[in-house]
């Protein structure tokens, strides 16, 4: 595998563990609406996430990434349509709880 998809890769998983680490033990939606501070971090979160993705995939076509084109397709709203971000779909992503997203230790 060559070395800046490595990169990338470590990029996701980082961009994950911080995801974790901003939510806590407790994943409440509630408390995810009304702090626009994490609402914020876990947006800029899933913006590195989709562009690691993407720039993956660039290089290597044929690498096994689960959901790739819904990752690349989130990143793409957060950042292009910032304005229509709805909370719910951003929770709702699987970014915060998802069994693809499981932080490594």
């Amino acid at each position: 595998m060559q070395r800046e998809i490595l990169k990338y890769l470590l990029d996701i998983q980082e961009s994950i563990n911080s995801i974790y680490d901003y939510l806590g033990d407790r994943r409440d939606f509630n408390d995810y609406k009304s702090n626009k501070l994490l609402r914020r971090g876990i947006e800029r979160e899933i913006e590195i996430i989709g562009e690691a993705t993407n720039r993956i995939l660039k290089l290597d076509k044929h690498i096994d990434i689960s959901d790739s084109r819904r990752i690349v397709d989130m990143r793409n709203w957060v950042i292009h349509g910032y304005d229509k971000v709805d909370d719910v779909i951003v929770w709702g992503g699987n970014f915060t709880g998802s069994a693809q997203t499981k932080r490594t230790s």
